[in-house]
């Protein structure tokens, strides 16, 4: 019987650990933007500004 109370304790300490977690998430923005997740894959890519070439390996060819 007392493995039922560690039990219980145990699962409502890991409930109330998850519940601070979520209302911390709420208030420091994390669901603010529900719009933007659902269109992302129909917005285009862009490139980057920085547009470096690499170098590219040549074969030299001896003849």
């Amino acid at each position: 019987m007392s493995v039922m109370f560690i039990l219980i304790s145990a699962s409502l300490v890991l409930a109330i650990g998850f519940l601070i977690a979520f209302i911390w998430s709420v208030r420091s923005g994390q669901y603010e933007d529900d719009y933007t997740p659902s269109v992302r894959m129909l917005f285009e890519e862009t490139k980057p500004a920085n547009n470096k070439q690499e170098p590219q390996n040549q074969e030299i060819e001896n003849n």
